[in-house]
């Protein structure tokens, strides 16, 4: 494992340019998004969903990908906790976190925890909707969004049914992607995240997974997208832009596709 990781990169910022295409997709997007109540019900009607928006986004980003949802007749919603910063706007320190975090004492902490922090109130968020709704929620995220679906399945195996990730970072945290250099400059210190990442891989996650990845995001390390870890996951290549999935009528398909699949 240790060897793959070193092999990883950040996107190339030349490769930005692809991410022009989330225009394209943003167009593409209104001929399902129009014909969804022609086609017939999903065979698990009913069934809710929650979709995790990425870092910076909030839950306007993933409003067509739950519209097209809830027309084939799933229930849908955000995650409810406004603007994805990574945690970095929540005042917390190390030892706020759960239990369920593993990580090496650190003398000087400057906030490397945050996204963890974060999940951990997103854990809180499914357990009350859990405790209203009285189902499993099948948990959808975009980017960050998706590594956050990721750990609260990992901790709530009885409330999260199964995952479905568009262009998450399962290796490395930020390490390997875009965003890198904005959590460097806060003082950061990526190595000390990715082995904490590494150490809670040691749990898995015995949720059925699917991760939806592209070769062209220049946003997210496709390498980084793939999970060397869980027993469970299903990859699936999709040609589009990071910041286009979400937009894109083909991972919606797939999307779909991983929520009809039985849980068990």
């Amino acid at each position: 494992m240790s060897d793959t990781i070193v092999s990883l990169s950040p996107p190339r910022r030349s490769a930005l340019l692809w991410e022009s295409r989330t225009a394209l997709e943003l167009a593409r997007m209104m001929v399902p998004l129009l014909n969804a109540r022609r086609l017939p019900p999903s065979a698990r009607a009913g069934a809710y969903v929650m979709v995790v928006p990425g870092f910076g986004a909030s839950d306007r980003s993933t409003a067509p990908l739950r519209h097209y949802l809830e027309r084939r007749g799933f229930n849908t919603e955000g995650w409810g906790l406004g603007k994805n910063m990574a945690g970095v706007d929540l005042p917390h320190e190390l030892d706020d976190l759960s239990d369920g975090w593993v990580f090496t004492p650190k003398a000087e902490y400057c906030g490397e925890g945050s996204v963890p922090y974060l999940c951990d109130r997103l854990m809180d968020r499914l357990r009350e909707r859990h405790a209203e709704v009285g189902q499993p929620i099948s948990l959808i995220g975009w980017s960050l969004g998706g590594y956050l679906a990721r750990e609260a399945a990992r901790d709530l195996p009885d409330i999260v049914d199964r995952v479905i990730t568009m262009g998450s970072p399962t290796v490395g945290g930020p390490k390997y992607t875009a965003a890198a250099g904005f959590f460097r400059k806060r003082g950061m210190d990526l190595d000390w995240i990715e082995d904490g990442i590494e150490k809670r891989e040691l749990r898995r996650i015995g949720q059925p997974i699917t991760a939806i990845y592209s070769k062209s995001d220049a946003i997210v390390s496709w390498e980084a997208a793939i999970d060397r870890y869980s027993d469970r996951v299903r990859h699936i290549e999709v040609d589009a832009p990071h910041l286009g999935m979400g937009f894109n009528p083909t991972v919606w398909s797939h999307v779909v596709a991983a929520l009809e699949e039985d849980a068990k």
